[in-house]
Formats: structure tokens, sequence, C-alpha cells
């Protein structure tokens, strides 16, 4: 669970970052929760995007995440944007992670 500073932080890095990806009219899949995954265990701070197309909430986006791995937290939600974080098991890839540990001391 993210305290108020680690989320404060997260949403400062996610301001600046453009969606990474965007959910349509294809709706949620095992696919997309992969590529999602992939992408999160790199970059550790993920921004998805709801297109006007899907019949997906970002509440039932956020679920489905939860739902397949209990380590993603959510960080915000916002209109129709969605910014999940999860500390990487790659030590290479833990850039913002340290940060977020620190913070939560």
């Amino acid at each position: 669970m993210l305290t108020g500073k680690q989320k404060h932080y997260l949403r400062g890095l996610a301001q600046t970052t453009k969606p990474l990806f965007q959910l349509g009219k294809n709706g949620l899949s095992q696919t997309y929760f992969e590529q999602i995954e992939e992408a999160i265990e790199k970059r550790e701070l993920v921004k998805i995007n709801l297109l006007q197309t899907t019949e997906v909430t970002v509440d039932e986006l956020a679920n489905f995440l939860k739902q397949h791995d209990n380590r993603i937290e959510i960080a915000q939600k916002i209109g129709r944007t969605l910014v999940v974080y999860k500390a990487s098991r790659k030590e290479k890839y833990q850039k913002i992670s340290t940060i977020v540990t620190k913070l939560g001391r």
C-alpha cells in the first residue's frame, strides 16, 4: 500500500509522462495484461488512457489489473486515465522504486 507521500511523488512523475497504453473497443484481455505487465516491469510507472470507444471504466480496469497481480498499485485515477505503479523485480530497472521506498519510511 502506498502512502500519501509516495502517491504524490508518483503523480508528479506521471504528470509529464504520456500514456503508454490505450484501451479501446477491444476491451480487456490476457494479452493486454501481459503487455502492461512487461512494460511495468521495465518502467515501474505506466499511464493508461481509456478511449471514448471503450465500454470499460477506469475502476474496472484498476480491478482487472489488481486481480491479475496484487503487487500493482494504483497511483492515480483521473478522468479516463489510470496511473499504475509496481516495483520492478530486476535491480537494473529499479529507478523509481528506490525513491518510493525511501519516501515510505
